[in-house]
């Protein structure tokens, strides 16, 4: 039987508001020792804002992490999936994307957890988790 994504994800997600601030936010992974953050908005996801976000879109650009909103540097266009999907339709998500990690959603879009590539690589056979740690770890081109 195929294991689904809420067997491995990770519940209890920490996760920012639009208008918090960029220095906000950074304090908060900083805190917690993670770099994505699902941003959320009246109960729903509407994007991600991770470490490389806050490098390459703001502090590259010379915003002011005090007065720079989530909202202005998040990336909007989010790769997420369903708690009750298939772990292998996931994995090659992922690959397709080129991510690591995904916001874990309900069927009502509400957010439930995250799963890292590092959680399904644990409970996928081996040669299966090289596939995916090869998939996701192309080089840019």
């Amino acid at each position: 039987m195929a294991q689904r994504v809420e067997e491995l994800m990770t519940s209890g997600v920490e996760t920012t508001a639009p208008d918090e601030t960029i220095q906000q936010a950074a304090a908060k992974m900083e805190e917690l020792d993670i770099g994505p953050l699902p941003v959320v908005e009246e109960d729903l996801v509407i994007g991600i804002l991770t470490d490389r976000d806050i490098a390459v879109r703001a502090v590259a650009a010379g915003c002011d992490p005090k007065a720079t909103r989530v909202r202005e540097i998040m990336t909007p266009d989010l790769v997420c999936c369903f708690a009750d999907e298939d772990v292998g339709d996931v994995v090659q998500r992922m690959q397709t994307h080129e991510v690591r990690r995904l916001p874990v959603l309900d069927r009502d879009n509400r957010l439930v957890g995250m799963v890292a590539l590092a959680d399904l690589a644990r409970h996928t056979g081996e040669h299966e988790s090289a596939e995916a740690l090869k998939g996701v770890s192309q080089p840019n081109r």
